[in-house]
């Protein structure tokens, strides 16, 4: 189970997700009202958890943007929102130590028809899993203004189906719509194997709010249980 509290713009915002039990924060790097640079990310780095995973978020293609943004903030990770491009996952992959950790989402079209949507989804996951250069694939929606932070959800039923006849092993990050109130329902319907929210938990763009953060990763954790419980530790035998 994998949490990530995205479209962070502040520092009061990411000590509030790592407080609330956040695996990973996520910073916008795209044209977004979220929007943050590498010298913001990069002030106020040495006051934010260590064990904290911080992910840079681009929808360039651009390797050299990207690679120098990612080294400036002193981020552990990206995630690639654009479309899908293995050399650059692989350009990434190369430049960057084994640790560093590479998502790639892939977007379900909201404008599209459903069937259409799901083959491309399927496809897609497909040639990924064809690929060791990605790490996880986060899944989110898109229409034909926005290539994300919709607020909207994915068709949750048809996704189920693509996902247990193609992801495999792949790491899948539900997105896309999810909110303290819905959660629950998309884990146990979904089975990610983590999950990305922000506007959900959002008092305005780009601000945070304490209760909705708090309750979506509560809500997450609790659902997560349900769905892989802890085992069973053994029963002490004591002497006969």
């Amino acid at each position: 189970m994998w949490i990530k509290i995205c479209g962070n713009t502040n520092l009061d915002d990411v000590r509030m997700a790592a407080d609330a039990g956040a695996d990973a924060v996520g910073f916008v790097f795209a044209s977004s009202p979220r929007r943050v640079t590498a010298g913001h990310i990069a002030a106020i780095m040495p006051d934010l958890p260590a064990d904290l995973t911080k992910i840079g978020v681009f929808d360039t293609q651009n390797f050299d943007e990207i690679a120098l943004a990612l080294r400036s903030a002193g981020l552990h990770g990206v995630q690639l929102h654009g479309e899908l491009d293995f050399s650059l996952a692989e350009k990434l992959r190369n430049q960057f130590d084994p640790g560093f950790f590479l998502i790639q989402t892939l977007h379900w079209d909201l404008n599209s028809d459903p069937a259409r949507a799901e083959e491309r989804l399927r496809n897609e996951l497909r040639a990924i899993a064809r690929h060791r250069d990605i790490d996880a694939v986060l899944l989110d929606t898109r229409t034909s203004t926005a290539s994300g932070g919709t607020g909207r959800t994915l068709d949750w039923a048809r996704a189920k189906d693509v996902l247990s006849a193609e992801a495999g092993k792949l790491r899948i990050i539900l997105a896309g719509g999810l909110y303290p109130g819905n959660i629950r329902e998309a884990i146990l319907t979904l089975r990610p194997w983590g999950v990305d929210v922000s506007s959900g938990v959002e008092s305005s763009p780009g601000k945070k709010h304490p209760e909705f953060l708090h309750d979506f990763v509560r809500a997450a954790r609790l659902a997560f249980l349900e769905i892989e419980p802890p085992p069973m530790l053994p029963t002490a035998v004591g002497p006969v």
